[in-house]
């Protein structure tokens, strides 16, 4: 496998499949209809050519504001047809976020989903000179502007210019003109401080991932991926979106993050990119529905557990498997495991996880399961991979190996440097911020701490800027220890504080299904359930759990007192980037009363 251009790429895999298969799966009043490869080959075309006779040239950044459909890939196909370079943002954003993304990279225009995201760059467009053209995937928005075409009369356009013949082989002149360096995409890090930077990744970049992926990932023209993350990001972009193209494999749109249950049921799938969150999430509803079940019930799925938990260990360690535990694991899977895969169709391969450290006892229950988990790492800057466990080498709590196109290191202060095809161009017109994270000898300098283990993988220990040092000079990775009270059923979010502090306190959003079940059991009357949170009954039950699963922990590393949120962590509220990282700074200035509170006037001690 290997192609010079993105474009290059869906062009000559279009010529290979034409209408023998789809390209991508999408649902459509109330059920899913495919897209052949052929017929999305068509709607880029038009596009890509609407887009030239609007002026677009080769160069220009083209902005995407929308959530995962098929107008967004037809936009990102074309854009990228005529050599121009698209700037994708997370719908989310607000004006002001979006304003600044685009006039930083001098947009010449902007795609937008729906009326909704028009107006946010109305907002701001006449005080952008540069931005010439809006054009909205959605029919229904409504504005005098001229400026604004929808996508339709834009492809329409295209269309109408030529022949369908004249039409293929005019884009393929042009596309065939782009080379392997040209710049592909500008992705802006949301970034958890500052303003974010643009990424500049080129076709090399990204295909060079690609080659990485399929090396260290088996895939083929016969798996369905399910798309539910944002394709505005590197890693879906990549790992699902290009991914599933490039193996001939079909991609499957999910309707929504909410609808992802049903949707796994209707494309039944094979292959699945994911975040850890959602994993931990399906975990606790599991054991959140156990609870409810009968006393025998819940007494066999605890055994089935703990069967698969040694069953796994094994396995992965290479062991031979006792012929009672061989047993006692089948026995497990026929009354519990196969249940819990029905829930994920009856086709899934694997998961692959992304985009933040995976909780080994949440990996460890999916792998007892029966479904494979291989987690992986990497950044933006990297296109964005850097490492994937493999099949044959799967360990949980490590990152996998790097890729054998990619070169990894670990610098003497823990920080792992990567260097390869796959790392970024750099930041878009901002040569300082280049030079601090790319050295001479061309080190993508990662910002992670990490360490190889025994088995050559590599072992993520936390962010070297998230780093707390204790006024007792002891170093303390708080990425670990959220992860691990998180864990706890009661516990939603987590934040630890203790820079410069005599001991370690947290920040917790709880899980409020848990605390009303727990005031239930107490007999306790409430009119709200944020009420829960002053509760001392209610304080003490979670002290005791996050005493518990905290146990191990080094004495300093341990959290002596915490408080209670009333609502989660959200982006909406400026605490998390649309990538769902906290915004330490934010948090820690928001809350900063309750802080003082438990290092000065009490906390729950």
């Amino acid at each position: 496998m290997h192609f010079a251009t993105i474009p290059a790429m869906f062009d000559e895999l279009a010529d290979k499949y034409g209408n023998s298969k789809a390209a991508l799966m999408y649902k459509f009043e109330g059920k899913y209809h495919e897209l052949t490869h052929e017929q999305l080959r068509e709607k880029v075309e038009c596009f890509a050519l609407g887009l030239m006779e609007l002026g677009i040239r080769e160069h220009d950044r083209v902005g995407i504001v929308s959530e995962n459909r098929v107008k967004w890939i037809i936009a990102d196909l074309g854009i990228l047809s005529i050599g121009a370079v698209d700037v994708p943002i997370f719908p989310t954003l607000a004006s002001k976020q979006v304003q600044y993304i685009y006039d930083n990279c001098s947009a010449t225009a902007v795609v937008v989903s729906n009326n909704f995201q028009l107006q946010k760059v109305l907002e701001f467009k006449n005080d952008m000179p540069h931005l010439r053209h809006v054009i909205v995937m959605n029919n229904d928005f409504t504005t005098d502007d001229v400026s604004v075409k929808s996508m339709e009369d834009v492809m329409i356009r295209g269309r109408e210019l030529r022949s369908s013949s004249e039409r293929k082989k005019l884009l393929k002149e042009r596309l065939y003109k782009v080379t392997s360096d040209d710049l592909a995409t500008i992705i802006y890090t949301s970034g958890t401080t500052g303003d974010p930077k643009g990424v500049m990744l080129t076709h090399r970049n990204i295909l060079s991932n690609i080659e990485g992926i399929f090396d260290a990932i088996p895939l083929s023209e016969n798996d369905i991926f399910l798309s539910f993350l944002p394709m505005c990001h590197s890693y879906e972009r990549t790992t699902g979106y290009y991914s599933a193209l490039t193996a001939g494999g079909t991609l499957a749109l999910a309707e929504s993050l909410e609808t992802v249950a049903a949707n796994l049921q209707e494309v039944q799938p094979t292959m699945m990119t994911t975040v850890p969150r959602l994993l931990e999430i399906v975990k606790k509803k599991i054991y959140t529905n156990i609870d409810t079940e009968s006393k025998a019930k819940q007494k066999i799925f605890n055994f089935s557990v703990n069967v698969g938990r040694k069953y796994v260990r094994k396995k992965l360690n290479n062991e031979p498997i006792p012929f009672a535990l061989n047993i006692e694991y089948k026995l497990a899977d026929k009354l519990v495991f196969s249940k819990i895969r029905q829930r994920f169709g009856s086709r899934l391969r694997m998961f692959v996880s992304g985009g933040a450290a995976l909780s080994e006892d949440v990996n460890e229950f999916f792998m007892a399961s029966g479904m494979t988990v291989i987690e992986g790492y990497g950044l933006t800057e990297a296109s964005p991979v850097v490492s994937a466990n493999r099949l044959h080498n799967i360990e949980i709590g490590s990152i996998g190996e790097p890729f054998f196109n990619c070169e990894v290191k670990i610098a003497s202060d823990g920080e792992i440097l990567v260097k390869g095809p796959n790392v970024m161009k750099g930041y878009w017109e901002d040569p300082v911020s280049t030079e601090q994270a790319i050295d001479e000898e061309g080190w993508l300098y990662t910002g992670d701490i990490g360490l190889w283990t025994e088995k050559g993988n590599i072992k993520i220990t936390d962010r070297k800027k998230n780093i707390l040092v204790s006024s007792g000079g002891k170093n303390i990775a708080p990425q670990p220890i959220e992860t691990l009270l998180t864990a706890s059923p009661y516990v939603e979010q987590c934040v630890l504080i203790g820079d410069r502090r005599e001991y370690c306190t947290a920040l917790i959003t709880p899980d409020f299904d848990q605390l009303k079940k727990l005031a239930d059991n107490f007999g306790l009357q409430y009119n709200n359930p944020t009420e829960l949170i002053s509760n001392e009954k209610i304080i003490r039950i979670i002290k005791q759990d996050i005493d518990r699963l905290q146990k191990d922990l080094a004495k300093y590393e341990r959290v002596r007192k915490f408080s209670l949120l009333s609502q989660p962590f959200s982006v909406e509220n400026g605490e998390l980037t649309p990538k769902m990282s906290v915004k330490r700074h934010v948090v820690e200035r928001k809350f900063s009363h309750l802080i003082d509170s438990m290092y000065g006037f009490g906390g729950n001690d």
